[in-house]
């Protein structure tokens, strides 16, 4: 299987600059979507929700913090990573940006590689099942950038879907996810789906997991969750 690339959002209006965030940002493996104003900005991220957003401050039509306060409003966009890009240096500039919702702050001229590493932290961060290279709970072990699996050291071949929603509860253990929830976060927002869709995933996954089958916990009314906790 090849590798999921993360999509970034990058939100600039110098061609120059926006072409430079391109070349860093696809060299570093990411996939990568081009918006020169808040109006593209919306539209893109309308139409399929990214992973990260690289955002500058002075747009054409609109402050980049509009925007910010836009996504933080959303209750699908309230967690989505966002980079302020700006020429601004004060320091209440940045102290204003981080207040308004972003989560971290680079200051143009840039460094390409202190770039990638702040999106790549970040990622870490807020997405570990992307950020992170990888993944462990219990007796289940992935390697994102490999895709494979191992349950109590013994390797596990699963499809794509029994792989993705794998990665994704073993990225937030103990946490109760919704059939809905789960169809936007591991099969994207815009996948058109029935949401019983997602018991059938869950018993296949269960089927792979064998021994620690266990993990995979069905809360009565709400959904799902991975936990190696007993259930009530």
């Amino acid at each position: 299987m090849s590798k999921e690339s993360p999509h970034i959002l990058l939100v600039e209006d110098e061609p120059s600059i926006a072409e430079l965030l391109r070349f860093t940002m696809q060299g570093a493996g990411f996939a990568t979507t081009i918006a020169t104003d808040v109006s593209q900005a919306r539209k893109s991220i309308a139409e399929s929700l990214p992973h990260a957003v690289l955002l500058d401050w002075m747009l054409p039509d609109s402050s980049g913090l509009v925007l910010l306060n836009e996504l933080r409003r959303e209750p699908r966009t309230a967690a989505l990573p966002v980079i302020m890009l700006t020429a601004k240096g004060m320091e209440e500039d940045k102290v204003k940006g981080l207040n308004e919702g972003a989560d971290d702050y680079v200051t143009k001229p840039f460094s390409p590689k202190e770039l990638v590493a702040r999106v790549q932290a970040l990622l870490r961060r807020k997405t570990p099942e992307i950020g992170s290279q990888v993944l462990k709970y219990g007796g289940i072990s992935i390697d994102v950038e490999r895709r494979q699996v191992s349950v109590a050291e013994r390797p596990v071949a699963l499809d794509q879907a029994e792989f993705k929603l794998l990665r994704y509860l073993v990225a937030h253990p103990d946490r109760i996810f919704s059939r809905s929830q789960l169809l936007d976060k591991v099969w994207g927002d815009h996948t058109f789906i029935e949401e019983r869709t997602v018991d059938v995933h869950i018993m296949r996954l269960r089927k792979s997991l064998g021994d620690l089958s266990h993990y995979v916990q069905t809360v009565r009314g709400v959904g799902y969750r991975l936990s190696t906790e007993a259930q009530d």
